[in-house]
């Protein structure tokens, strides 16, 4: 096959996740390069055929828990190893039972490794190619549940507060070096994640509707994008709560 050389290559981890499967639809439409890395050979296969349909240059795949952290360094050497990477989008995660996490140790461990400590560690293995490569934006789904820890979620909460400090010293590091970071703050999104929650329909939006803020933000080199943008205001006010008002909540 003739790849077009001016197609974009786009890195996706965490790329069976419904929000990173609708942007990588996304870039498949403007006959981007994919590398898509994820935990079930299956649903890669899958998404793989689906984006190929849909118009993308070149799909590989590259199967990987973001928790081996051994194998992070193998996986960002083949994703470089026919060239530049233009975009990099970290999108892995879980959504953990906030209760589970208060009487089970191992279970909370686990959870905020997932959702931070494999985040941050992906991260810093890409940022490093980014690095010498002198380019590129390295994208990382957060949350606004790290904006405030709260007592309905606050293990989640703090994994992403981690992820979130980190990706805003990464990002005055690399400025510097031409690599932009953006971090991605959705809101409540309908997702299989989200499939047993229920959620406010009005605050409610979808993988689809998330991808298209997150690909145009990527375009327009933001630093925060918050996902539909009415979570900014949201969030402003939730975190602008004294805390002697703000414990009483039930939030």
């Amino acid at each position: 096959m003739n790849v077009n050389v001016t197609s974009q290559n786009i890195l996706i981890i965490g790329a069976t996740s419904a929000i990173a499967e609708a942007v990588a639809r996304r870039y498949a439409a403007t006959g981007a390069n994919l590398f898509l890395v994820g935990r079930n050979s299956e649903k890669l296969a899958i998404i793989s055929s689906d984006l190929l349909a849909r118009g993308a240059q070149q799909v590989k795949v590259f199967e990987m828990d973001a928790n081996d952290s051994s194998s992070i360094p193998t996986m960002a050497e083949q994703a470089w190893s026919t060239g530049s990477i233009d975009v990099a989008l970290i999108a892995h995660g879980t959504l953990p039972d906030q209760a589970r996490t208060e009487t089970d140790l191992s279970y909370a461990i686990t959870e905020f490794r997932t959702n931070a400590e494999s985040v941050i560690a992906c991260m810093v293995i890409l940022a490093s190619y980014f690095e010498a490569q002198g380019s590129g934006v390295l994208a990382v789904i957060g949350s606004v549940a790290g904006d405030r820890g709260r007592g309905s979620n606050y293990l989640y909460g703090s994994a992403k507060a981690a992820v979130a400090s980190f990706a805003s010293g990464l990002r005055a590091r690399l400025f510097k070096k031409g690599v932009h970071v953006l971090l991605i703050k959705p809101g409540f999104v309908a997702t299989p994640m989200t499939a047993a929650l229920d959620l406010p329909e009005k605050l409610t939006s979808t993988p689809e509707a998330v991808a298209d803020n997150i690909y145009n933000a990527i375009k327009q080199r933001k630093d925060v994008v918050y996902t539909p943008n009415f979570w900014a205001l949201i969030m402003l006010i939730i975190k602008m709560i004294p805390n002697v008002i703000f414990k009483r909540l039930s939030l």
